[in-house]
């Protein structure tokens, strides 16, 4: 009951703006769980409430994760609780879009049938690029504040800015395929401009849960993989710490650290290679030779950093230096 407490606390000194759009989330993902039990409608190859419950999930761990972070910066925090309240209204409208566009049927991105329908895409367009530029100035904030423990230092400064870069490649959907291109010019257009996939259309087969392609690049997957840098490096930073418990050789902020930075780096690394084997055409599930050399050698990349960042001896003036 004491650490409940001591949790409630501590929760309570987040940005609330943030906080309040991850909690409105949680309901919105339960309909769309809903949704997709009782809704047999199929969009774009996917059933139609799946879209809407992964955006709810995925803006309610951006949400509580930005929460978190505004409430550790020194600097500028007036700045930030202003931007959180802009990015937080951005999430809503978003989302409300998203679910409005399902009820009637309609896709909610890349629709431009209708004029309604191309208000609400560049509605939500417009909405995005808010969105970018407020994680931008966050992230700049992030880099700014000088965390005490290192590891969590170079965790939030390496997943912020990679995340933001995840963020951005949701731009890279939005520009007119070859074909719809061809439409517009020969009178066949359909009122699709952007699409997810690369090599085959967004209707064809898809993984289940993620909705990815099967049959061609998905640029969702960089977006996805790059967006969830500020969660994943950061988990890294409790796992090592709980393990420097248990573990000898993880007892050095030292040695964790340099785990962390090397672990950024890999994490960059697969973010750069999903997003060349989408732009290429070729599924997440169907790898070539030329893509499986490349994961190997950021594995190896990983696997010998981490090693160094072990085996390396640590000084003791380092230590003192950077913890």
């Amino acid at each position: 009951m004491r650490a409940l407490s001591a949790l409630m606390a501590k929760v309570s000194g987040w940005n609330r703006p943030m906080l309040v759009v991850a909690a409105a989330m949680v309901p919105v993902a339960l309909v769309a769980v809903v949704g997709l039990v009782v809704d047999d409608r199929v969009l774009a190859g996917s059933p139609i409430w799946l879209k809407p419950f992964k955006f709810a999930v995925s803006i309610a761990v951006y949400g509580v994760t930005w929460a978190w972070l505004i409430s550790l910066l020194h600097v500028g925090k007036r700045l930030a609780q202003r931007i959180s309240v802009g990015m937080a209204a951005v999430f809503v409208v978003e989302q409300a879009l998203i679910v409005m566009q399902v009820v009637r049927g309609r896709g909610s991105h890349f629709n431009v049938m209708t004029p309604f329908d191309s208000t609400v895409f560049s509605v939500m367009g417009v909405s995005i690029g808010l969105l970018w530029t407020g994680s931008l100035v966050l992230t700049v904030l992030v880099l700014r504040t000088p965390f005490a423990d290192p590891a969590t230092r170079w965790a939030l400064r390496i997943g912020s800015v990679v995340s933001l870069a995840g963020v951005g490649m949701g731009a890279l959907m939005t520009s007119p395929t070859s074909a719809q291109l061809d439409s517009m010019k020969d009178g066949t257009f359909k009122g699709i401009v952007g699409a997810h996939t690369v090599g085959f259309e967004d209707s064809g087969p898809t993984m289940a849960v993620t909705g990815w392609s099967t049959v061609g690049g998905d640029l969702r997957i960089p977006h996805f993989v790059g967006m969830h840098a500020l969660q994943v490096l950061p988990l890294l930073v409790l796992v090592l710490a709980f393990l420097a418990t248990r573990v000898p050789a993880l007892a050095s902020i030292v040695v964790r650290t340099r785990l962390v930075v090397v672990a950024g780096v890999g994490y960059a690394l697969l973010v750069a290679l999903v997003l060349w084997q989408a732009e290429r055409g070729q599924p997440l599930t169907g790898p070539d030779a030329l893509t499986l050399g490349a994961l190997a050698a950021v594995v190896a990349v990983v696997v010998v950093g981490a090693v160094v960042s072990v085996v390396r001896p640590v000084a003791a003036a380092q230590e003192v230096a950077v913890g």
